[in-house]
């Protein structure tokens, strides 16, 4: 007797084929649906695919542009811009006061794990509030404005450094953008360990540039999709290092470990440098300051303190060059100065802090480009927020991005695209400062912006008084690359004495 066999229709068979494509396009379209029509962030403008997934802020970190993207979309769009599914962009006066007021809720995001890794002592990326409150009380002390007076001297011993290799270039075309952050460098090596890294001497730097660039670049897309550095942080032992932001966490901080072991067994205690206070407050509370503790700070000095006063004293120059009348006064204040016996060389802090056109340009150039060209994302506390009429709920991220701030007609005026020194000058100025974003807001402002300003106070009088400075090619404009920092190119100049 045979056995009878189901019969199985092709039919049924084509049904079954079909119904996981016809699964997939459906949640597909749903997905869509929700985020363009019913997500609470639906109705804010922004790229429509920014609107679906991270892709769009990913390759805009990755390209380097995100500084003149976010200008261009708050131009045509307001306020708000939806820059992820579940992030936006703000440039609301009002809303900004609050996101980064003092005792604020709205905490770091996750972006910021990227740049800390396993490190337990971080200031930039900590995001838990309490700890970077103790962790900033800790070492406040050796980065205030009293101890500034300690610092000015390995600054000054910079200068001249600098100085004389510009001396040896006189009618020459020089690289200044990669000479000031030779000086940076170098000031940073100062400051922080009495030493300097040499770069000056030699006119190059050891390959330092380079990494810190390609760290900055990794993190800044690598921020966007955390899981991705995570799952190969996992996986590094197993397939090696292949992303550049490990830099941070690597090289960089074992130089830092070995000037920290190298000044511990040295007995000469004279030092007035920033590490010599960290040891101090060690000393003081060793369980709170611990030398891994200690090491990251030295290691944050040298991966942020040299680019960001680049980049800054790069804009100072930059615009002067590109704008001769605001050159001319300049000039003119450091000659006036000169000439009543008030002014040294190099020029001292105090004296510097006395010439408002000079404060005046240098605020002026980092309102036009700040160091940082990214928004400062924050995450929506638990009972939410109102922006101009659109509510976010909790959990959603939200930042501000210093380009964009920075050219908001409501503070600066109508010619915020224009390089003019003079509006600082006015007696009400006021949310001119408030708003100025150059180094960060609230809490967390940058602990090292007293040194940045410290350094263009002193190199960029001390630069003009001396030299007369031309772009060598006065219409070409420099290139710039938004990798977190905004690292700019092309600043070509010829140097000619002066007679003072």
């Amino acid at each position: 007797m045979g056995v009878a066999l189901p019969i199985l229709s092709p039919y049924g068979n084509l049904q079954w084929q079909w119904l996981l494509p016809f699964g997939l396009i459906a949640a597909l379209l749903g997905y869509i649906i929700y985020q363009r029509l019913l997500h609470p962030l639906s109705s804010t403008p922004g790229p429509f695919t920014a609107s679906l997934s991270r892709l769009w802020i990913t390759k805009h970190s990755w390209d380097g542009d995100m500084n003149t993207q976010l200008i261009s979309l708050h131009a045509a769009h307001g306020s708000l811009i939806r820059t992820a599914p579940n992030e936006v962009s703000v440039s609301s006066i009002p809303a900004i006061k609050k996101i980064y007021a003092p005792g604020t809720k709205f905490y770091k995001s996750d972006w910021y794990s990227v740049w800390q890794g396993h490190r337990k002592f971080d200031l930039f990326a900590e995001r838990d509030e309490r700890i970077h409150g103790e962790q900033r009380r800790l070492v406040s002390r050796a980065y205030s404005m009293d101890a500034l007076r300690d610092l000015e001297p390995f600054v000054d011993d910079a200068v001249g450094a600098f100085m004389e290799a510009m001396e040896e270039r006189v009618g020459r075309v020089v690289d200044m953008g990669n000479w000031v952050q030779l000086f940076a460098f170098d000031v940073i090596g100062e400051v922080s360990f009495s030493k300097r890294f040499g770069f000056m001497d030699a006119g190059r730097d050891d390959g330092s540039f380079a990494q810190i660039e390609g760290a900055l670049k990794s993190a800044a897309w690598l921020g966007q999709i955390p899981a991705i550095y995570w799952l190969h942080d996992r996986l590094m032992p197993y397939i090696g290092n292949h992303l550049g932001i490990t830099a941070r966490h690597g090289t960089l901080r074992a130089f830092a470990a070995r000037e920290v072991a190298s000044r511990k067994s040295r007995t000469d205690s004279s030092n007035r440098d920033i590490l010599s206070k960290l040891f101090a407050t060690q000393k003081e509370k060793p369980y709170e300051m611990d030398e891994n503790a200690v090491t990251s700070m030295a290691t944050s000095n040298i991966f942020a303190g040299s680019d960001t006063t680049a980049i800054s004293t790069r804009a100072i120059i930059y615009y002067l060059l590109k704008n001769p009348e605001a050159k001319r006064k300049l000039v003119e204040e450091i000659d006036g100065v000169k000439k009543k016996g008030k002014l040294s060389d190099p020029v001292k802090l105090a004296e510097a802090d006395a010439m408002p056109y000079l404060q005046a340009v240098m605020y002026e150039a980092l309102r036009l480009h700040p160091a940082v060209g990214m928004t400062l994302p924050r995450v929506v506390p638990a009972d939410g927020f109102e922006v101009d009429g659109t509510y976010l709920p909790a959990g959603t991220v939200i930042g501000a991005n210093p380009w964009v701030v920075h050219r908001d007609k409501s503070v600066y005026g109508e010619d915020v695209d224009a390089f003019r020194p003079e509006r600082w000058l006015k007696e009400d100025n006021g949310d001119m400062h408030r708003f100025f974003f150059a180094f960060g807001a609230g809490s967390r402002m940058c602990l090292g912006r007293n040194i940045s300003w410290l350094e263009m106070s002193k190199l960029i009088p001390t630069l003009f008084l001396r030299y007369n400075l031309e772009l060598d090619e006065p219409e070409k404009e420099w290139s710039m690359k938004c990798w977190w920092f905004v690292m700019q190119t092309g600043v070509n100049v010829r140097l000619t004495r002066r007679h003072y």
